[in-house]
């Protein structure tokens, strides 16, 4: 015989609404695996240090191993590992050579062109030219808070400043460790996958193979894709910036580079960075020249660049990636701005590798699901 509690479960589903059922069940089946993510994204917030250097290896491997694949036809693996880790050490430490030559050249002109720049604009900001008026004592009182806000925090800025000594032996760390683990991807990451699948039941590994391929498919073309994107962006600005003959054009141009690396949001702020290094050198003209030109290499990026590099292997709409950044970098700064495109990235790729998709419906279906239009019933063809 059934027990109490039994009989009054079943009372309940006959006497609650079906849709109230059903959106319990859906209801408590999302509180488990929400709860069950918030589990693992605290289990990895606290060994931080290993997931970024863990992601950065995948980015090395993902970049590296199209140059590995193609070097290896002529040397062994474990040689066309090292050669291209080499050949990517040096192309960055080119690139931060010819950055800090740049700088030190031009620093001398560079210190006065931007005085004579500041005072430009500050005759500009009280000339009356805006629609508020600015005052040189209210000028100077804004200045004079600022020096006082630093010193009162001189302690706190000294304290990040030690702080970000300590940041700087961990990003030196999960570097280390980063190339450490990507020579090993590189040079037997398909024996490391085959071992990992011979651990799973014979059941579950074809499943596993499929959505591992989409899983990288998805991540190998989104970083290889960023970095052309990004280097394109870089070498666009540079050009630019030397054609308008603006101070520090290198710099510039390496910041732009770095900024794409955040979809949506780093080539804006370099842009802004970049226009007022302008405005303080060459004036209001320039920088508006500098921010025409970056804004067509957005434009020559999203409508060229993107569809042509990326392809089909990340297909997430503007809106979706707007989201994913910005809850990122709520959730862990820039860093997860940075790694959370490529995350969900991956996630949906998996997702719509595994799912099974119905018949899709047209537009007109839709319309006439809604009861916008009437369904018209075409005849079949040769009537």
């Amino acid at each position: 015989m059934a027990s109490t509690s039994e009989t009054d479960t079943r009372a309940f589903e006959q006497t609650a609404p079906r849709w109230l059922r059903t959106a319990g069940g859906v209801s408590w089946r999302l509180l488990v695996v929400t709860g069950a993510v918030v589990v693992v994204f605290f289990a990895l917030s606290k060994v931080q240090l290993v997931v970024i250097a863990v992601f950065l290896a995948l980015v090395i491997t993902a970049v590296l191993r199209p140059v590995v694949n193609w070097l290896s036809r002529w040397v062994p693996r474990g040689l066309a590992v090292g050669l291209a880790l080499l050949l990517g050490t040096a192309f960055l430490a080119g690139m931060l050579t010819y950055v800090v030559y740049s700088v030190a050249n031009q620093w001398t002109s560079l210190s006065s062109q931007f005085g004579q720049g500041i005072d430009q604009i500050t005759q500009w900001l009280t000339a009356g030219h805006l629609p508020f008026q600015l005052t040189n004592e209210q000028l100077t009182a804004g200045i004079n808070q600022g020096v006082q806000w630093v010193q009162s925090h001189a302690g706190q800025i000294a304290g990040q400043a030690a702080a970000s000594a300590g940041s700087a032996v961990e990003v030196f760390t999960a570097v280390i460790i980063a190339v450490f683990c990507a020579i090993f991807f590189l040079a037997r990451g398909a024996e490391m996958w085959t071992w990992f699948l011979n651990q799973l039941p014979a059941r579950v590994r074809r499943g596993w193979i499929s959505a591992g391929v989409a899983g990288w498919s998805s991540f190998s073309g989104y970083t290889r894709g960023i970095v052309i994107i990004a280097v394109t962006d870089g070498l666009l600005a540079f050009i630019w910036l030397a054609v308008l003959r603006i101070p520090l054009a290198a710099p510039l141009a390496v910041l732009v580079l770095l900024g794409a690396f955040v979809p949506l949001v780093g080539a804006p702020a370099a842009m802004v960075v970049a226009m007022i290094v302008a405005l303080a050198t060459k004036g209001v003209v320039w920088a508006l020249l500098v921010g025409l030109g970056i804004a067509l290499i957005g434009q020559f990026e999203g409508h060229v660049l993107q569809p042509l590099v990326m392809g089909r292997q990340v297909s997430l709409h503007p809106i979706v990636i707007a989201l994913s950044v910005a809850t990122g970098g709520l959730v862990a700064g820039i860093f997860g701005a940075v790694v959370v495109v490529p995350l969900v990235s991956v996630t949906w790729a998996v997702f719509s590798h595994l799912r099974t998709l119905d018949p899709p419906m047209s537009e007109l279906e839709v319309e006439a699901a809604t009861g916008q239009v009437p369904v018209v019933a075409q005849a079949p063809p040769g009537d």
